[in-house]
């Protein structure tokens, strides 16, 4: 008989009052814990602690915890200036290969260079919790939902440190699960019924809700008449299954890699009255046998992720984009089709070509027998401000209907 073992976590350690002292450390982006911890209050000057944060640091809160949000604010505009200056320099940054990166890609690859140096400074300010995450300082909020949506009920394992920018996002999080998301497209397929989705901790939010329209309008393949049976690859919320079965499918199988979406899918199927039209399953990329239809919105940007939620925009290699389509004939039903729901955003970053795209398809023995197309609507296509305005403005989301080539 083999005896479960104790799950094992990364350990944060400091001194204070002259002893040692130690507490589970919370990252979703799984970076190991500083090795250098000071203690920090409302005494200490941001100038200071946005030295100390640079050098990597880490400021341990023992002051009043709204001074410390405030302190988190200061670092930040400190971190806007110097990237403003630094964008305007535009230095040439080598890509991976080490060779030149085209210009065209510069300002993505500086915009990403410079977000992961301002996420690494800004997450220095930590915060300390104990076993029922609650937090020893003054005017600190109540945080036990929110800890609980993203980490689980406490289990009464000890102190855990967590840094207070990811506290805020767990924060953020919970209100987002609680309000959560208008889709149009759900409430014009059943007008009486439910329309919003509600993303958890982790689950990528389906803000950008232009793909959805696409999906809600697309012709359904007549393939459906005689097998009435979709896969929705990477579910993530489960937003695309319940448009799918609002458009009368009798069956959807969503699956997933990520339990956490699949939890979350299976909250909103319920709470939209569609769960027993789908079927969810943890695997990469396909269930078992053929569908008439399957449809995957796979992250749009060929780039590495900086955290767990950033793969639903950003994939290596466009490892799912290419998994999907190398794959998917195997798992259509004759007559049925395959619909790709991708911006052309990485193709104006010059992260990737139309012509890359069409070749991957024509590789996987694939036609294209149709498109729709639509244009963003969020605020960042609108910004000119913005360093990526130029690629912003041009995106174009398009639904590509896919058949077994003949």
């Amino acid at each position: 008989m083999t005896t479960a073992q104790p799950e094992r976590f990364a350990t944060i350690h400091w001194e204070e009052g002259g002893e040692p002292r130690s507490a589970r450390w919370r990252c979703e982006r799984g970076t190991a814990p500083s090795a250098r911890v000071v203690l920090a209050d409302d005494t200490m000057p941001a100038d200071v602690a946005y030295r100390l944060a640079c050098e990597g640091t880490a400021l341990l809160w023992r002051g009043d915890f709204q001074n410390a949000r405030m302190l988190l604010q200061s670092l930040a505009r400190r971190l806007d200036k110097t990237g403003e200056r630094k964008a305007k320099k535009k230095p040439a940054a080598p890509s991976a290969s080490g060779m030149p990166t085209p210009q065209v890609a510069l300002p993505f690859h500086q915009q990403r260079h410079l977000q992961a140096q301002r996420a690494r400074v800004l997450s220095m300010v930590l915060i300390e919790l104990d076993a029922q995450y609650e937090i020893a300082l003054r005017r600190a909020p109540e945080v036990q939902a929110p800890c609980t949506d993203a980490w689980g009920a406490p289990q009464g394992d000890g102190a855990q440190v967590v840094s207070l920018r990811e506290l805020q996002a767990l924060v953020g999080a919970h209100e987002w699960r609680k309000k959560g998301v208008e889709i149009p497209a759900l409430a014009k397929l059943a007008p009486k019924g439910y329309d919003r989705i509600h993303p958890h901790y982790g689950v990528f939010s389906p803000v950008r809700g232009e793909y959805v329209d696409l999906i809600a309008q697309a012709p359904l393949p007549t393939a459906l008449a005689k097998k009435s049976l979709a896969y929705d690859i990477g579910t993530g919320t489960g937003v695309i299954a319940a448009v799918l079965a609002r458009r009368g499918i009798q069956k959807i199988v969503a699956t997933d890699t990520d339990p956490r979406a699949l939890i979350c899918a299976r909250e909103n199927l319920e709470r939209l009255g569609v769960d027993q039209k789908v079927e969810l399953a943890q695997t990469d990329l396909f269930p078992e046998g053929k569908a008439a239809l399957v449809v995957c919105n796979p992250p749009w940007v060929p780039a590495k992720p900086s955290a767990p939620v950033e793969r639903a925009v950003y994939d290596e290699g466009s490892r799912m984009l290419r998994g999907f389509l190398a794959g998917v004939s195997a798992h259509l039903a004759p007559g049925g089709e395959a619909w790709l729901i991708l911006s052309d955003f990485a193709e104006h970053l010059g992260l990737r070509s139309r012509e890359e795209l069409l070749s991957w398809i024509a590789e996987a023995g694939l036609q294209v027998v149709g498109k729709n197309q639509i244009r963003p609507r969020h605020a960042k296509a609108q910004d000119s401000a913005n360093p990526l305005h130029q690629a912003r403005a041009a995106e174009m989301t398009t639904l590509w209907r896919l058949q077994v080539g003949w």
